[in-house]
């Protein structure tokens, strides 16, 4: 990309149009959660905590955007996207549920709460720091497939089925929007004038819904809270965070700290290892780095929720978006927040104009994982969904029986052998890990490299006996962890025979081809 070429192309205005509705719904489950369920007040929501995310998002929006201009630039090409980033899903439900709601049902005292998502975000984002001087050796090491597998897992189901559900739900809205980006990202036709495709599929919702809405069809509700405009400056919250450390109840919560960075970090290689794989690698330990940063970032102006690199980046780039989107992004998201403005949105812009372009974002990353491994390494791709397809099992089965009055905790010994619910959930206990080892376990037996195939059966084993992966708790209030030794003892035992066998075949195989090779000669 020469100097010439500038920050933004057409194909940013998709990008943005996508990453934008990513990070909104994020916010949109920050006030809704924090809220509702934590009983923080709309000062400290709208106030304290979204500024925060504001500039967090902010910091790393404009970093991965600079990191691609100036890999542009270097390699002279046009055709570089930059690493999306926002707020990690998976951290922010954890950290509600985990940390957050806990401590205000327990004390009734939302600040006390917030505290404590604060200095959960703080050493959160200090362990990934620590993380990004490891993130090398684990990409050199773990196959590609390993890498990809999870990631179209989680794709599959908690973006796109999740999405497909929601559009199908809403089709006199949705659908019409969906199918056009399909359409026309899956053709990849130039429409005129370069309009984006994604930006007429977002108008072409918004007009089915209020022209729907004005002949009497309420098919499309806005948001029925008034927007008043405000301005809402970020401030420093250090001593907020520091109190719940002083106070001494910060330590019990690294059951749920460490896994939680872990989580970030494989997920953030994942997402680097899948740039990769659509054209564009950027440096590991500086973008890990700037990941753990943002939410170092978060944690100081009030936000208690971590900030990532984003799944997404082979979709966007598919759409054509560049430097820019990242950055366009990173500076509508912050005057949204600073200002309220999220109700604002909500108000004219039905969410289901917009969701489309998230589904195929869902449908590129899937169709990645198998398209760029090696042909005989997709079934290791296929091996790698079945924890996230365990993760999401799970998530449907819990909310069916949380909406029905019940808990997963008073149903599970009911189902027997009819769902096998006890392995639905050990399956789903760090599913992103879980997929990971199983498929790189599987790519090495493909490749016949058994010790490599052991070394990875060990990991397992290792991951288990310590309650990182299968281990659970089935309490009242949910599935939790189970954090130490000996945690996932029968999965521990399992792959460490499984280690064994590998490492027997290794020397029959060997075996096997010097007899082979001696009865040549």
């Amino acid at each position: 990309m020469s100097m010439k070429a500038g920050w933004f192309v057409s194909g940013d205005i998709d990008g943005f149009c996508g990453l934008f509705v990513d990070n909104l719904l994020q916010l949109m489950l920050i006030a809704v959660l924090c809220g509702k369920v934590c009983g923080m007040p709309p000062e400290l929501v709208y106030g304290r905590i979204l500024p925060g995310a504001a500039l967090s998002i902010l910091f790393g929006n404009a970093f991965y955007s600079w990191q691609a201009r100036r890999l542009a630039m270097k390699t002279g090409r046009t055709d570089v996207t930059a690493l999306p980033y926002g707020i990690n899903t998976v951290s922010l439900i954890a950290f509600i549920f985990l940390i957050i709601a806990p401590i205000y049902f327990e004390t009734k005292n939302p600040y006390l709460a917030w505290q404590a998502g604060l200095f959960a975000c703080l050493a959160s984002a200090i362990l990934e720091c620590a993380g990004a001087f490891a993130g090398d050796w684990l990409r050199l090491h773990t196959p590609r497939a390993a890498l990809l597998s999870s990631l179209a897992g989680i794709a599959v189901t908690f973006i796109s089925m999740g999405f497909v559900f929601q559009i199908f739900a809403m089709p006199a809205v949705a659908l019409v929007p969906a199918l056009f980006v399909i359409m026309v990202y899956g053709s990849q036709v130039k429409l005129p004038l370069r309009i984006p495709g994604g930006f007429i599929a977002v108008l072409l919702g918004v007009a089915i819904g209020w022209i729907l809405r004005w002949c009497g069809y309420q098919f499309f509700q806005p948001l029925e809270e008034p927007y008043v405009f405000a301005v809402h400056l970020p401030h420093p919250a250090f001593s907020d965070m520091f109190a719940f450390l002083v106070n001494g109840q910060g330590w019990k919560y690294f059951s749920v700290i460490v896994p939680m960075a872990l989580f970030n970090v494989v997920g953030s290689l994942q997402n680097l290892e899948s740039a990769e794989a659509a054209g564009d690698r950027y440096d590991t330990r500086s973008s890990l780095l700037v990941n753990g940063l943002g939410s170092i970032v978060a944690a100081c102006l009030g936000n208690p929720f971590p900030t990532t690199i984003y799944i997404g980046h082979p979709g966007w780039k598919a759409m054509g978006a560049r430097c820019g989107y990242s950055l366009l992004n990173g500076m509508v998201i912050t005057v949204l927040c600073l200002i309220g403005g999220v109700t604002l949105v909500l108000r004219v812009v039905p969410l289901e104009a917009m969701i489309g372009i998230l589904l195929w974002i869902g449908l590129i990353i899937t169709a990645q994982a198998f398209t760029e491994v090696p042909r005989k390494h997709a079934v290791a791709v296929t091996l790698g969904l079945m924890p996230s397809l365990a993760a999401w099992a799970l998530l449907l089965i819990d909310t069916t029986l949380r909406k029905a009055g019940t808990s997963l905790y008073d149903v599970a010994p009911k189902f027997g052998n009819d769902l096998y619910i006890y392995g639905i959930i050990s399956l789903s206990q760090g599913f992103l890990l879980t997929g990971m080892v199983l498929s790189a376990m599987m790519v090495f037996v493909v490749e016949r490299v058994f010790l490599k195939a052991a070394i990875w059966a060990a990991v397992a084993a290792l991951l288990s006996f310590f309650g990182v992966i299968h281990a659970y708790v089935l309490a009242p209030s949910g599935v939790q962890n189970r954090f130490g030794l000996g945690a996932a003892k029968a999965y521990a035992l399992a792959y460490l025979v499984s280690a064994l066998l590998l490492v027997a075949l290794h020397f029959y195989s060997r075996g096997k081809e010097a007899v082979s090779s001696g009865t040549e000669a």
